[in-house]
């Protein structure tokens, strides 16, 4: 187990979002699933109560907690893409599997865990800062899913 690892609150289904996640997104993968040994407040003796498992790189536990807790935009992972099709192929699977659009590249998937998914064009324009950051600025902010070519073109003014 990694010296620090996200976890992330689960009512009860941290298995399917860890196995969706594995499936959608590169370096992702589920790890050890352990059951709990006796009843809880929120389960049964045998129910699946973490997950380790990997989105992206980045170590994850999922805790099938119940439902005390949910999930906000003040925590969200963070995929960056390299084109419109990476950007919509991630968009659509979170999107289209129960999951919400949101505003500027943001989505919720249907176990209300948040996503920016967000393409490299409009970073680097924010990073260049100055007219061209302030145009692209301003065009994602018109959007829900980013539109990578409407983000290219602010960016020449």
């Amino acid at each position: 187990m990694a010296k620090n690892t996200v976890c992330v609150w689960y009512d009860k289904d941290a298995e399917a979002a860890a196995r969706f996640y594995a499936e959608t997104f590169p370096d992702s993968s589920v790890g050890s699933i352990h059951r709990a040994p006796s009843d809880f407040p929120s389960g049964k003796a045998g129910d699946v109560i973490v997950v380790n498992f990997t989105v992206a790189g980045i170590p994850c536990i999922g805790l099938n907690g119940g439902p005390a807790f949910k999930h906000s935009e003040a925590f969200s992972f963070q995929i960056a893409t390299d084109d419109q099709e990476e950007t919509d192929r991630y968009w659509n699977a979170i999107v289209g599997n129960g999951g919400r659009e949101s505003e500027c590249g943001w989505c919720k998937d249907k176990w209300g865990v948040n996503w920016q998914i967000t393409p490299r064009a409009l970073t680097e324009a924010l990073a260049i800062g100055g007219d061209e950051g302030k145009r692209a600025f301003e065009a994602m902010m018109t959007m829900r899913k980013i539109d990578v070519a409407e983000i290219e073109r602010a960016r020449r003014g």
